[in-house]
């Protein structure tokens, strides 16, 4: 579940921004939820990290911050990536500063759920998390069909109906909300709001909005991330850093596949 959230909401991001290499955390929502859950724990004797629904409001705290300073959550998506970036820093900075400051049994809890970590989270989490996803998942496939207009001129879309301030509004409170559940309940587990969508993309092809494709993907990356890091390594691997190892050379591979399409265009 938290990887089909993960899968969604970057599915969402990059769609509204027209960039594949844009996800929620680049725009600050996993930075803001995760700086929410560790600053819950500042001061915390036992080093336990707060209670998941931290994430969200920390998500909706920090769109709420790169909504103000882009100017209004209809504009362009280029614009909410650029400040989104800004944000990001600013606000793990912040978590980063939070947590140099605490001791070393709240620093050490909290560094294996900030690195991504699904130990001890069970159906007290999950429960919340499939009545979301029962509430969000729906929104989303409505809002993907509306955001495949978006890929033509913005006087085309306009041209056929859609409002363009409105889509763009419903596409990034619903990014958001899904990654917040999903940083809330799992930490931020990193690069698989950018692959899903991509892998998706790829088995539905050019003209659609991989909604349902990006849930999937999402929940299979990250059932074999945590497979991997239970059975593979002498010790037991937090799903992020799994995630991690496999996602910078998934990186790279996007990167050098769009300079050679760009060189054939």
């Amino acid at each position: 579940m938290v990887g089909a959230a993960l899968g969604v909401s970057g599915c969402l991001t990059q769609t509204l921004a027209g960039n594949r290499l844009a996800t929620p955390d680049l725009i600050g929502v996993n930075e803001g939820a995760t700086a929410a859950v560790v600053a819950s724990a500042a001061g915390s004797a036992t080093g336990m990290v707060g209670d998941w629904w931290l994430g969200p409001l920390g998500a909706v705290a920090a769109a709420a911050l790169v909504v103000l300073c882009a100017g209004g959550a209809g504009v362009a998506g280029y614009r909410l990536l650029v400040v989104g970036i800004g944000v990001s820093t600013f606000v793990g900075a912040v978590g980063d500063l939070v947590m140099s400051r605490q001791n070393d049994n709240t620093a050490g809890g909290v560094f294996l759920w900030a690195v991504g970590s699904l130990n001890g989270r069970d159906w007290s989490v999950a429960g919340p998390l499939l009545i979301a996803l029962l509430f969000l998942l729906p929104l989303s496939l409505a809002a993907g069909h509306r955001l495949q207009l978006l890929r033509f001129d913005d006087d085309m879309a306009a041209s056929l109906g859609v409002d363009l301030r409105r889509v763009r509004a419903a596409a990034l409170v619903l990014a958001v909300a899904l990654a917040g559940v999903a940083v809330g309940v799992g930490g931020p587990i990193a690069f698989v709001a950018l692959a899903a969508p991509i892998l998706a993309q790829r088995l539905a092809g050019p003209t659609r909005v991989p909604v349902t494709g990006s849930a999937l993907t999402g929940a299979a990356l990250i059932t074999a991330a945590d497979a991997l890091g239970r059975v593979v390594a002498p010790v037991e691997l937090p799903v992020g850093v799994v995630t991690s190892v496999l996602g910078g050379p998934f990186l790279l591979w996007v990167l050098f596949r769009s300079h050679r399409t760009t060189e054939k265009a």
